[in-house]
Parts: structure tokens; sequence; C-alpha cells
């Protein structure tokens, strides 16, 4: 069993196109369950993810990792795969973890992202991300293990301590704290469509810079005005 755990706040524009996409796995239905956590959302979030997942229910714990952590605890997969309510997800998504957790045996797997919306500059965008995950996994220097596409063994997950309540880089902070826990593991070909849509609204360098500026200082946003989805609590 695989449950897939997805954060969602106010998505009512998105998270019916991203659990439909799930719904359309090639790894059989009964072999993966759909959790969807949902920050107190003020539209019609919970109403429309309701039919198309298994279980939705209102976070108690702060943050985008607070709410990752609910659903794994809600969990009833020794495999828990988080994604996000704006993304994407490819036929094979889950048949591909699968196979990677019976072959290789990671405590924390990731992969790559690709643009969900049309554009050059959004490929070169993510292209370049993908481009320095690779090169940090490899060098073993920063595992770029994006929240919206990352899987865990549960048991190590708990025992690592869970996602930290940050305000950003909660996704890479938890890579280095289960590496010394055991083993991590880069699929480039384990990808999701992510939605450019904060690098539209403020632009791809503003938008890094803000994200690293951030993560420098330990997920804190009070040294620097961030504009990323506010989750409830």
């Amino acid at each position: 069993m695989i449950s897939v755990v997805v954060p969602a706040y106010n998505e009512e524009e998105n998270i019916t196109a991203c659990l439909e996409s799930l719904n359309r796995q090639t790894l059989h239905r009964t072999g993966y369950e759909i959790i969807v956590v949902d920050g107190n959302s003020k539209d019609r979030t919970r109403e429309l993810a309701a039919p198309l997942a298994d279980t939705v229910f209102v976070q108690t714990s702060k943050r985008v990792g607070g709410a990752r952590n609910d659903g794994a605890m809600r969990a009833k997969g020794e495999i828990v795969a988080f994604t996000d309510a704006d993304c994407v997800i490819p036929p094979d998504w889950l048949e591909r973890i699968r196979d990677d957790f019976a072959r290789h045996h990671p405590d924390l797997l990731y992969g790559a992202v690709y643009p969900k919306e049309p554009g050059f500059k959004h490929r070169i965008a993510l292209g370049m991300a993908n481009t320095f995950a690779w090169i940090g996994y490899h060098t073993r220097t920063l595992y770029y293990s994006l929240g919206c596409n990352t899987v865990v063994d549960r048991a190590a997950f708990i025992r690592a301590g869970m996602y930290r309540s940050m305000d950003a880089g909660e996704d890479i902070e938890i890579a280095l704290r289960m590496k010394r826990l055991g083993k991590v593991l880069f699929d480039p070909k384990l990808r999701v469509g992510f939605s450019m849509r904060r690098y539209q609204q403020f632009g791809t360098l503003r938008t890094l810079y803000q994200w690293l500026y951030i993560v420098a200082y330990g997920g804190e946003t009070s040294r620097y005005s961030y504009s990323r989805k506010e989750y409830e609590k």
C-alpha cells in the first residue's frame, strides 16, 4: 500500500485535476490511497476533493509541513508519497515509486519536475532546477527534495521527526536529516507536473531569490517578504 498525501488550501481551481490524475495511475487503485489534508479552505476545496479521495480532513498542525505530517499519521501505507494540490501527476508515478522502493529500499525518494504551463522560459527554469537537483545529489552536497515529489518510508520518516514547521525549506531539510539515518535516492525519471503560477506572478529570479533567502535563515519569513500560499494554523 502507498499512501498519497496532498496538502491543499483554497485550491478549488486545481484540486480536481490533481486528484483525477492520481486516480488514473497505472498502479491498480487497490494498491494506494489518496489523503487530502485541507488547511481550512474558504472555498470548495474539500467539497471537490471528497469524491476523488479516500480521506479528506482539516489539518491540525502548523504550515504545509504540518499538513504533510498530519497526512502521514493518518496513512495506512508503509510508503507515503507527497505531492501538491496544484500538481498534475503522470500515470506511471506510483508504479515507478513502487519499483524504486522494491529495488533500492530508500528511506526517502525524490524526483524531478516539469512545468504544467506552456512556455520556453518555464522549461528553462525547471530544467535548471532539475540540473541543480542532479548535481546536489551526486556531489552529496544538497538533496533538492521538493515537497511536491517526495516519498518516504513511513517508519523512517516518523523516526526522523517528520517535517519541521518552517516557512520554507522544510522539504530540503528533511532529506538532510533522513540521510543521516538511512538512504536517500534521487530518480530523475520520477516526475510531476509543477505549477509555475508563483513564478508567473512574482518572476522567476525574484521567487528563487526569496526562497533561497528564507532557506538561508532557517525558514523564517520575518527577515524578508515572501509571497507563498498561506495555510491555516
